[in-house]
């Protein structure tokens, strides 16, 4: 059995939904579908979940939301047209999306969640209907009928570990197709709570690893996942197969195709992840193996760069030699509530690296006085401009002289490295860079390991 879930491209029209369908279709394993909100169908176009987004905020502000609302309405209706739905078909559509407003909730971000939650519910129940239309044995699922419970925050929910012995009592027959929508779950109380943005990813691994699929299908707008960002190197090389550590080490630095945290119901189920386009299913796609048995191709997998990064930089003599110093740090994060991402450290020094979309000015200058207050470094500065580089490859364990290679590239094209880091696995090296160098440096490396490879 396959659990298959479609992105808000592969489903933003009646067109793009046709496509879709035909895949279903096209393989009886193919039994349980998730889908997303519809998204843009042209470039300059809206997302329906940005349009809740707008219609909760309207709500909110106690502004005139009906436009808004029939608007969002009218997209359905776009696709309820091409398969030649009826008015009446649309009717609870229509009533569930106009009823938000009037819905009781605990506060303002419970609110936002519901509005988010359901450009994704509405898309599943009109696909249904759909296919019903056609003669299709389908059947919507609600998460929860189907005990898909979350925990965390209104809008970044965690699943709970009892949803997966829930959802794998959902009856399922052998004809049956369930249409399940993604992005969201339900509290102990029973309100609506939606994974991070782009997270029917992970509503698709969840009910893989429930459901004990053979594999988890992710149709999306590309044909693989590439070795390195298209925008920054033309034709990049496609990856044919990869683990899931190196899909999560590639996430965090800015591959964005597949959902970094759905990859952890489907590594916990040891669930193969195909990501594949919807416009070419025919072809193979990007893998996504567990690590038992992977035998890598070559030596790099792929080189992913984030640019979203900022470093607090301290210089105090002898700090190697104070007990407690990086605890006092710590307490001062903690106190501010902050995470950080790395913190490579000297004798004398020290970085403490952030995401900078995490931190606005304010919280920046309080950070460095109490840094200053608590530590009295002798220098402390403040670096805006920092970029992570990933290289990763399950192959670089195994290969003398990589870092010498990173380094070699990096040099010939002129580029200052702020920091190096080889993770414990050995199959990651994260480099620091100034921003405006990022693209050069991936660019630079893709050219040594790959290009290299063909001469």
């Amino acid at each position: 059995m396959k659990v298959v879930k479609f992105g808000g491209s592969s489903l933003a029209s009646g067109k793009s939904v046709k496509n879709a369908l035909k895949i279903i279709l096209a393989d009886p394993e193919r039994q349980v579908v998730v889908t997303s909100a519809p998204g843009k169908r042209f470039s300059d176009d809206i997302k329906v979940t940005d349009l809740l987004i707008k219609y909760a905020n309207e709500v909110l502000k106690g502004k005139s939301n009906q436009e808004t609302a029939e608007t969002i309405f009218q997209r359905y209706v776009q696709i309820a047209d091409y398969f030649g739905l009826g008015e009446e078909e649309l009717a609870g559509i229509r009533e569930k999306l106009f009823a938000l407003p009037e819905a009781a909730y605990p506060n303002k971000n419970y609110l936002m969640a519901a509005f988010k939650a359901h450009g994704e519910r509405l898309n599943a129940m009109l696909i249904s209907k759909i296919l019903q239309k056609r003669g299709v044995k389908a059947r919507y699922v609600d998460p929860k009928d189907a005990g898909l419970l979350v925990t965390g925050t209104p809008n970044n929910a965690v699943v709970n570990p009892e949803s997966y012995h829930l959802i794998a009592n959902v009856p399922l027959a052998q004809d049956e197709i369930l249409i399940f929508p993604g992005f969201y779950g339900y509290t102990p109380a029973g309100h609506i709570a939606t994974f991070s943005r782009g997270g029917s990813d992970i509503t698709g691994a969840i009910l893989a690893r429930a459901f004990h699929a053979d594999i988890y299908e992710n149709f999306t707008d590309v044909d693989a996942i590439f070795t390195v960002d298209p925008r920054v190197v033309a034709d990049p090389e496609p990856i044919k197969d990869m683990t899931y550590r190196e899909m999560r080490e590639l996430s965090y630095a800015g591959f964005s195709v597949f959902h970094d945290e759905a990859l952890i119901p489907a590594i916990q189920g040891q669930i193969p992840i195909n990501v594949k386009n919807t416009q070419h299913p025919e072809k193979r796609g990007s893998f996504i193996l567990p690590e038992k048995g992977f035998t890598p191709q070559r030596t790099i997998t792929g080189i992913a760069s984030g640019k979203h990064f900022a470093a607090l930089y301290l210089h105090k003599y002898l700090i190697n030699k104070e007990v407690g110093f990086t605890l006092r740090i710590l307490n001062i994060l903690a106190k501010f509530n902050l995470s950080y991402e790395h913190m490579p450290t000297g004798i004398d020094d020290l970085t403490i690296i952030f995401d900078r979309d995490h931190l606005n000015d304010a919280l920046i200058d309080e950070l460095c006085n109490a840094i200053q207050e608590e530590i009295d470094p002798d220098s402390l500065e403040w670096i805006d401009d920092y970029a992570l580089i990933m290289i990763v490859g399950e192959g670089m364990r195994q290969q003398v002289g990589v870092i010498s290679g990173i380094t070699q590239a990096i040099a010939s094209n002129g580029i200052s490295v702020r920091m190096i880091n080889q993770g414990a696995s050995e199959i990651s090296i994260m480099l620091g860079t100034a921003a405006k160098d990022a693209d050069k440096t991936v660019a630079a490396i893709y050219d040594y390991f790959f290009n290299k490879d063909k001469e």
